[in-house]
């Protein structure tokens, strides 16, 4: 089950299990049922699954902080994905899932809407009567889906974390949705981080590709593939076309449905469905009606421009999802407009001058909270435009009162949440539970 030991590896050594969060300790659980002797570190003193590995496998050892030059005696080491380990034998729990899969993969990555693309091609497949077991990123641990009875098709959230240690995974289609600035405290460049996208094209059997992102296209030159985007596609690709005054999710001249049809919000989840499109049919599927009627019927995930509801003809909108610039971006130019937009946390080190044209052309109003608050400031250059605010209440108190018939309000942060907040899912339930608070006090 394990990769040959190099030269450097000692046949005999236990496998080093770094990170005991959720991924973790399904790596623990999976090499406990196959024999596999392992120690386990982290970081924390106390991290999440410490107690259950206790209880569960007491002769495990777990070493707190075990330093860098104390890991090369193991044989394999299994790192979490919010681990950067130094060593050339460092795997993750991809790589495991790789190497034991009997079931074709469908892997998905990309900045923005991983997880809208791998929850809609599960229902899309399930729906036709197809079983397709969801998870890696995203839900289940991958590792916890060898578990469960073989499935027609596995879909893989994946992200670039996880990609970085993954050397054997071949999907039988595979897309990078976007790439945008993310993560840039992990990576010292934009391609660093988007060469690490790309490693799910590698081995990939069918490469879907986004024409509308600069980045992944000029990889799609390289590689062809099945492209989508929101313009129309050649014969075999993916994108719009009108008919009759109307626009419709088309492949080539056929015409799918009606964008009408969809139940989504904003172009950037018709840019979703038409990857999920893609990749269905990159798998060597044929699109059915009951996969298209999934696709306009799918109400979306939670904190993903999710509506919270409309009030004085303003809709207020939770986006708490989005943790970086491109997506904050995509939130904007798929709002119905004017816009006003609530941001800031944690940038990540990420550059929001990106921003600026966007809040110019779309955006009435800017509230920004959290550590970064500042820096977005003086990145989008508001002016007037932008004010500051202490706490997300009072973002959204500054909100409605600026507020009309006809705005959006969006809460999409362009930052991580740790600054305020446990978690992107906190954050939009605080801002969920705060807005329906306000109005239903009026």
């Amino acid at each position: 089950m394990m990769a040959a030991a190099t030269k450097t590896q000692n046949l005999h050594a236990p496998v080093l299990v770094a990170g005991l969060g959720l991924t973790g300790w399904s790596v623990v659980r999976y090499l406990y049922a196959r024999g596999e002797a392992m120690v386990v570190t982290d970081t924390r003193d106390n991290p999440p699954f410490l107690d259950q590995l206790y209880a569960s496998y007491p002769e495990v050892p777990f070493v707190a902080n075990l330093p860098n030059n104390k890991i090369k005696g193991y044989r394999e080491i299994i790192a979490s994905p919010g681990l950067a380990v130094a060593a050339d034998h460092a795997i993750g729990d991809i790589e495991l899932f790789a190497r034991e899969a009997k079931a074709p993969i469908i892997g998905v990555t990309g900045s923005n809407g991983k997880s809208t693309v791998t929850t809609l091609v599960g229902k899309m497949l399930n729906s036709a009567g197809y079983t397709a077991l969801v998870g890696g990123n995203i839900g289940t641990p991958a590792l916890d889906l060898l578990e469960l009875p073989v499935p027609d098709f596995y879909v893989l959230e994946l992200s670039s974390f996880q990609l970085e240690t993954t050397l054997s995974l071949s999907p039988c289609s595979a897309v990078v949705l976007n790439i945008s600035e993310d993560h840039m405290d992990r990576y010292s460049n934009l391609q660093e981080y988007a060469s690490t996208k790309f490693r799910v094209y590698e081995h990939a059997n069918c490469s879907v590709i986004n024409r509308d992102d600069a980045l992944v296209r000029q990889y799609g030159k390289k590689d062809g593939g099945i492209s989508f985007g929101l313009d129309q596609g050649a014969k075999g690709q993916f994108g719009i076309i009108e008919d009759e005054g109307g626009e419709y999710f088309a492949v080539g001249q056929k015409k799918l449905a009606p964008i009408t049809d969809l139940t989504l919000q904003g172009k950037q989840n018709i840019s979703n469905v038409l990857a999920a499109m893609a990749l269905i049919d990159c798998a060597g599927l044929e699109l059915s009606t009951p996969m298209i009627e999934a696709a306009m019927r799918y109400q979306g995930l939670p904190h993903r421009c999710e509506l919270v509801g409309s009030w004085y003809g303003v809709k207020w909108i939770n986006d708490s999802k989005g943790t970086n610039v491109g997506a904050t971006l995509a939130a904007i130019n798929g709002a119905e407009k004017p816009v006003i937009l609530i941001a800031g946390g944690q940038g990540k080190g990420a550059d929001f001058l990106a921003l600026k044209a966007a809040v110019a052309k779309s955006v009435k109003a800017v509230i920004l909270i959290g550590e970064d608050a500042l820096i977005i400031a003086d990145a989008i250059e508001a002016g007037e435009k932008a004010e500051i605010a202490k706490s997300l209440r009072r973002a959204i108190e500054l909100a409605a009162n600026q507020s009309e018939a006809g705005d959006t309000v969006l809460f999409s942060p362009a930052c991580a949440s740790f600054d305020m907040f446990r978690s992107y899912e906190h954050r939009g339930e605080v801002f969920r539970r705060l807005v329906k608070e306000r109005h239903d006090a009026e």
